[in-house]
């Protein structure tokens, strides 16, 4: 027979009341009578009916992020960051893949509200205007955007200064002597992307014409991506061949390595190829990092914000 809360009410001793708190807030019981608690549970093999909770309380204790590419180091960073954040809490991260595809995000989006999960981070896959985020606030589900800004006064957003990389990065090589570097990325419809070539166009052209920066766009940021820029650049007369390059991401920098590799062209003895590492919010900390956890605890206080009836401060 499935053992009930009441009947580990019984063996601990409690109130029903308390097993409750014991589950859903145990930092308000004391330490003894929580282990007293929790060794009920454990004896009787009791677990939870969530779903039955969840449908009292008209929403889950899951928090969801919907990321562009999985396999990209980056998010696995972003997402092992939050999830220690949100796990903390007591509560699920799950995670989406949109793959790049609007109409993959758009059905995440969807299945994510119908489960009334406490809060979405979503790196959008388009920089403009979302009517679906809105409307997913609009109904009282918490969004914060990841690695990502907005023009909204009220969107909540957690991102870094994507100029300030691609000016680093660009300074980086021209100190080492480079005069013809490679911006390698794309979309530039991507808001890093654009900001990146932005911030290493500037340093370039502070240099007063001394240092040249050519731009090989890609169609996404991916390995393949990279392996076809690689192509590209080695395919150019020597002349025009940069002698360094810097990537938009990760994976476009793997891709554009193996690539080279590919064609005899030793990195970085032929070159002074060079990825855009990512950078980081402050000192300590990974960027990657960094976000996760911000754009966790960003949800969980939008969360408890709206249960409360409040707006929480911006993080």
């Amino acid at each position: 027979m499935t053992a009930s809360i009441k009947d580990v009410a019984h063996l601990a001793g409690v109130f029903i009341g308390t097993v409750s708190n014991v589950l859903n807030r145990p930092e308000t019981v004391m330490p003894r009578t929580r282990r007293k608690v929790l060794d009920a549970i454990t004896e009787l093999g009791y677990v939870r009916n969530d779903s039955a909770r969840q449908l009292r309380a008209g929403r889950s204790r899951t928090i969801a992020i919907v990321v562009l590419d999985v396999s990209n180091p980056f998010f696995t960073d972003v997402v092992r960051a939050a999830e220690v954040v949100i796990e903390d809490a007591g509560q699920m991260l799950v995670v989406c893949n949109s793959g790049e595809e609007p109409e993959r995000e758009l059905r995440h989006l969807d299945s994510l509200e119908e489960q009334r999960v406490q809060g979405v981070l979503v790196t959008p896959i388009s920089d403009g205007p979302s009517p679906r985020i809105d409307t997913l606030v609009a109904r009282g589900i918490p969004v914060v955007l990841v690695d990502r800004t907005s023009a909204h006064p009220s969107r909540c957003s957690v991102a870094v200064d994507d100029v300030a990389g691609g000016r680093l990065a660009a300074d980086h090589l021209v100190e080492r002597g480079h005069r013809h570097i490679a911006f390698v990325g794309g979309p530039f419809g991507m808001s890093q992307v654009k900001d990146r070539h932005a911030g290493a166009a500037t340093l370039v052209n502070e240099h007063g014409g001394k240092v040249r920066l050519s731009v090989h766009r890609t169609g996404t940021l991916s390995v393949v991506a990279g392996r076809q820029a690689a192509d590209d650049l080695v395919a150019l007369p020597a002349a025009q061949r940069p002698s360094a390059a810097f990537c938009g991401n990760d994976l476009v920098a793997l891709g554009l390595l193996q690539g080279l590799a590919a064609h005899g062209v030793r990195v970085p003895e032929d070159n002074g190829h060079r990825r855009l590492r990512r950078h980081r919010l402050r000192r300590g900390g990974d960027r990657a990092t960094q976000l996760g956890a911000s754009a966790a605890r960003a949800a969980r206080a939008h969360s408890r914000a709206a249960a409360a009836g409040g707006v929480p401060q911006q993080p």
